[in-house]
């Protein structure tokens, strides 16, 4: 482990752990590795945790050229894939669900892209009013992430979730899933007629007003509000839509492999008051 001060987003040595073993052999035909590994997973979490460009890693983590080599190249082997399927079933067994899920929830996210986001894969979301990308994902029913897709938000929500329910066919036994009444219509009988899985509309309550927690869909609210907290991910800076799943799915990384080493869901700290004397 490296000698320096660390950051809030560093990696455990339990988090490490689980990590390690599930990353691609290192390439002993050519000169041995300068960096430790651990550091480099370390400057992608700072990226993504704390939003800085990559040119903005501070000075103590490894040169940012060399982590966004081991970034892209990662990603080219489906690590971060990988990495998310196996911390999800060690997160499902402990807390006492099967190992793989057979229901899940789907929703989407449209969020404002940087001017760095090209014309060809951004979009205007007429309904939020938000000109950027649309995001599409799938969780299980504790939140923990499956499959996602990145399109430009101007995609409607019935188009957009075909390619991320094909995702979560292809990589789980999920069969039913959980949508908001934005994915009804022709997707409906295209998940039934294609994929052999039951979408199941959760429509909104007639008489309901204001704000309300409505079963089910409310899990896959709480994995945007989580994935959201990391700063990279609260607007769309990529020029590709995969570098944005990619970096989605580090955040759903990080966040796994906390709830794993900690054994339970995060609690809110209680609200403190201060009297003054």
């Amino acid at each position: 482990m490296s000698t320096r001060r660390g950051y809030p987003s560093d990696l455990t040595d339990a988090q490490w752990a689980l990590i390690e073993a599930l990353l691609p052999e290192p390439n002993t035909d050519g000169r041995r590795e300068k960096h430790p590994r651990r550091e480099i997973v370390n400057a992608i979490l700072y990226v993504v945790r704390s939003g800085c460009p990559w040119r903005y890693l501070p000075a103590d983590l490894p040169p940012w050229q060399t982590v966004y080599w081991y970034f892209t190249r990662w990603e080219e082997a489906r690590v971060t894939e990988k990495l998310l399927a196996t911390l999800r079933i060690k997160a499902r067994v402990q807390q006492g669900r099967d190992p793989e899920p057979s229901a899940g929830i789907i929703d989407s996210q449209s969020v404002k892209g940087a001017d760095t986001v090209g014309r060809d894969s951004r979009g205007y979301d007429a309904g939020k009013k938000i000109n950027g990308r649309k995001r599409f994902i799938v969780t299980d029913t504790l939140g923990f992430l499956v499959t996602v897709t990145v399109l430009a938000a101007s995609w409607q929500d019935r188009d957009g979730a075909k390619a991320a329910l094909l995702g979560a066919y292809m990589a789980t036994p999920i069969r039913h899933v959980f949508a908001d009444q934005g994915f009804t219509g022709r997707l409906v009988d295209w998940t039934r007629d294609i994929l052999r899985i039951t979408l199941e509309i959760v429509r909104k309550p007639a008489d309901q007003r204001g704000f309300a927690v409505h079963p089910r869909r409310w899990v896959v609210e709480r994995t945007l509000a989580w994935l959201t907290a990391y700063r990279r991910l609260a607007r769309d800076y990529e020029r590709h839509p995969e570098v944005s799943e990619a970096n989605i799915r580090w955040a759903a990384i990080a966040g796994m492999t906390r709830r794993i080493t900690r054994g339970r869901p995060a609690r809110r700290q209680a609200r403190r008051t201060f009297n003054w004397t």
